[in-house]
This record gives structure tokens, sequence and C-alpha cells, in this order.
């Protein structure tokens, strides 16, 4: 979007998003030189600040406190399991495949994050627990399904390895002629 378009949405609306004011910005500090219309609109924007026809509205601070008790969880579980094996796991991909399957809580105070904290662990918590326990199979069945894959390979170089690996996912790929 345009600096202009920008300002005439701006003047329009009573004022100026977060997102508008970024993208003013990265115009600004992309372009190697603005146009006279450009300068034009921005001292229309700054005037129309200063009078108090446009206000910028702030920029709102919230967490999604789904995203912390998903997280604690999964570090604890899989500090757990790495503890009582050999077994390495990705707390990220743990954690993002649960979250894909929860619903969020957000919170813009602290009020509101520990009346979701508190809603969560009395709604949720067995739905938050199942949903890393399943995420966390997956993480280890995904691991398992590498090793048997690599472990596969005739052979141990490197070589032989990406290719035995190459023909497991790629077993549907068709081979083009070069």
């Amino acid at each position: 979007m345009s600096i202009e378009k920008i300002v005439e949405q701006a003047l329009g609306d009573g004022y100026l998003t977060p997102s508008m004011e970024a993208e003013v910005g990265r115009i600004c500090n992309t372009a190697s030189e603005l146009s006279i219309e450009e300068y034009m609109a921005l001292d229309r924007l700054m005037g129309a600040l200063l009078t108090g026809e446009v206000v910028v509205l702030p920029r709102k601070q919230f967490i999604n406190v789904m995203e912390e008790l998903v997280l604690s969880e999964a570090i604890a579980k899989v500090a757990e399991i790495e503890e009582n094996s050999e077994q390495t796991l990705d707390v990220g991909d743990i954690a993002a495949y649960a979250l894909n399957r929860l619903p969020p809580l957000y919170a813009t105070t602290e009020e509101g994050a520990q009346f979701q904290r508190s809603r969560a662990k009395e709604e949720l918590q067995a739905l938050i627990s199942g949903q890393i326990k399943a995420a966390i199979e997956r993480n280890i069945n995904s691991v398992a399904q590498h090793q048997t894959v690599l472990g596969k390979a005739g052979g141990d170089t490197v070589l032989t390895q990406v290719s035995a690996l190459l023909q497991t996912y790629a077993q549907n790929y068709e081979r083009t002629s070069s």
C-alpha cells in the first residue's frame, strides 16, 4: 500500500493503526527518495495527528497463555523422557504440534492472563496433556523412522544413507531425463 493510500485511509477512519504506521515506516526506510506527493501526504498526516483529527492506536501487548502452559509441560515431559532414555526430542516441534491442536488463550493484562491460566488448568489440562503426549509419540516415531531408514542403508557412506533416505521419502517422485 502506498503512503498516499495509507494517509487517505487514516484520514477517513480517524485513526492510524500500528500496521499502517509500520508500513509507512517501511516505505520511508526502503525508499531512496520520496516523491513530492508522498511528502505532501506525510505532511497532511502529521497535521491531522497534531490536531487530533487522526489518533494513533496504541500497540496492544498480548500473550497467548496456552503457549506458556504447553511449553512448560512439554519441557517437563521431554526432560523426564530424555533423563530415562537415550532419546533426544525436539521441544519446539512438540510444542508446535500440540499448540496447533489446542485453542488459543489470549490475554492483554496480567489479571487476564491469571484468569486464562486458572481456566486452562481447570477445564483444559487433560486436553493439553493429551496433545503433548500425542506430540511426543509423533516425535519419537518420526525419529525412529529416520533412524530405521538410515540404518537400512547398505554401506556406511553418507551418500548411501542420503540416497536411501531420498528413495524412502520420494517413492512417487517422477524421474525426468536430463
